[in-house]
């Protein structure tokens, strides 16, 4: 029997503390006479350098602590010793709280360059089920695409292909969270115009209805992709 519970809290930031809605989650799991807890954080503000390997000494010192307290409170509750997991991809558990990772000359690991930024641009890419759920999100060819202007720019590019039964949306920055999270939203839409029946261009023609079909134009994906992510 596995259940979980995820929890909200607070990460201090110079002289305020930011609603995280997403900061911890608390398992716990039993299996015939053995039974684990295990806490899994969704933040960085618990080690001295960031993902992207900048040093945040202020939030570190602001924050660290806190992790620290809530394992050792939870150690003490339970009855049972602290067991740091095994690294992911992001950081290294401890008994006190997490780790960066170092590279050989001991500068600190941009593992969201290396991890977290191709992980989210592989939703763009590849469809879920392997490929089978939706419109493909990739093609050889030729594809029909217009641009999309968040508030300030240009955030990405709807393209669909017939031919390919493809469609999807290339961001121009997935490092953002408000960029990603719009791209996220392109993609369940066309997930939707696909899931009613409607061909890839079908679907671009109605998403796009809004937007100015002046700058619909067609271009080879592959050269799409290269001036999206050289803008």
């Amino acid at each position: 029997m596995y259940a979980e519970a995820e929890g909200i809290g607070g990460i201090v930031t110079g002289d305020r503390a930011a609603r995280e809605e997403r900061l911890f989650l608390v398992g716990a799991s039993a299996v015939l006479d053995y039974v684990s807890t295990e806490l899994v954080t969704f933040s960085d503000a618990w080690m001295p350098y960031d993902l992207k390997g900048q040093a945040q000494a202020d939030v570190y010192a602001a924050n660290a602590q806190k992790l620290s307290a809530a394992l050792h409170g939870m150690s003490e509750a339970l009855h049972s010793e602290i067991d740091p997991d095994e690294p992911t991809y992001f950081a290294k558990p401890t008994e006190s709280g997490v780790d960066n990772y170092r590279e050989d000359d001991g500068t600190p690991s941009d593992v969201w360059s290396s991890f977290e930024v191709p992980h989210r641009y592989g939703k763009f890419t590849h469809a879920p089920g392997f490929g089978h759920i939706g419109y493909k999100r990739s093609a050889e060819g030729p594809v029909l695409c217009v641009p999309v202007r968040g508030p300030r720019e240009v955030i990405g590019y709807l393209w669909a292909s017939d031919a390919e039964g493809a469609a999807s949306f290339e961001p121009r920055n997935v490092s953002d969270d408000e960029s990603y999270e719009a791209g996220l939203m392109w993609l369940d839409r066309l997930r939707s115009a696909h899931d009613r029946g409607l061909s890839p261009t079908e679907a671009l023609a109605e998403l796009t209805g809004p937007l100015d079909q002046s700058k619909l134009s067609t271009i080879d994906l592959a050269s799409l992709r290269e001036m999206s992510h050289r803008n």
